[in-house]
């Protein structure tokens, strides 16, 4: 699991985007302030699912980051 988090408050942390292959399939979570979730299935290995995680949140946790702070799914 590969995850991007936000602390919102003091000792808060709530997930903005999330890569995991829990339920026996690769996916990506994508979450808003509320605890809301998108879940969208990646056609790919577990393992290069892991590399696109990684890639994917060092490229873009700004983005995402803003979006999740707006109210928004990243």
């Amino acid at each position: 699991m590969v995850q991007l988090e936000v602390e919102v408050e003091d000792g808060v942390w709530k997930p903005v985007v999330r890569y995991d292959c829990a339920h026996n399939f690769a996916h990506r979570d994508r979450y808003n302030p509320k605890g809301d979730r998108e879940k969208e299935e990646l056609a790919l290995s577990y393992a290069d699912s892991l590399d696109l995680a990684d890639k994917d949140i060092n490229d873009n946790w700004d983005i995402y980051l803003e979006r999740f702070l707006r109210g928004d799914f990243p």
